[in-house]
């Protein structure tokens, strides 16, 4: 009779082996554990997180997908204090506005800007919002003399259309 190693000591045997400094390939390790197929060797093969990290890093994955994110910085925040007292001083680009989240890149919300309390449009976004604003306000005013299905005017009901937008406030 032959004798048989439990599938729960190679287990770590194998994943040692595979995970060494100078590991064995799929292939020396399918071998080393008599298998017939490379698919039940990967059963076996568990990488770590550290080999995978030194993969990561030995294929250059970071140098190809790191990026920089360019940070505008408000000195006089700065020189002025608030930045000690905790008041925003750098802020991210976002293209359409300013992040000044300090840990903008972990952040869970990218693309809801616009709610965001950390967020401060540019001048061209707060204008359109101004802008649509007034139009809405202009239509609110033209739809007020227009009869109802039932045929008074909201005038003449003595209800005025409402807008619905949040009002626009100044952050600083």
């Amino acid at each position: 009779m032959g004798y048989s190693v439990s599938r729960l000591t190679k287990l770590p045997i194998a994943t040692q082996l595979y995970n060494a400094k100078e590991p064995m390939t799929l292939f020396e390790l399918q071998a080393w554990l008599g298998h017939r197929s490379p698919d039940s060797t990967q059963q076996y093969a568990k990488i770590t997180p550290t080999t995978l990290a030194k993969a990561y890093q030995n294929d250059g994955y970071f140098e190809r997908n790191v990026r920089t994110i360019e940070v505008l910085v408000d000195r006089d925040a700065v020189a002025n204090g608030a930045a000690a007292v905790g008041g925003p001083w750098q802020y991210y680009d976002l293209g359409h506005g300013f992040c000044s989240y300090t840990f903008f890149e972990q952040c869970p919300h990218r693309m809801a800007c616009a709610k965001c309390d950390f967020y401060t449009p540019l001048d061209d976004e707060r204008a359109a919002v101004d802008d649509g604003q007034a139009a809405l306000n202009k239509l609110l005013d033209q739809l007020a003399d227009v009869p109802t299905p039932a045929g008074p005017t909201s005038r003449q009901v003595g209800t005025q259309p409402t807008q619905t937008l949040r009002p626009i406030i100044e952050v600083r």
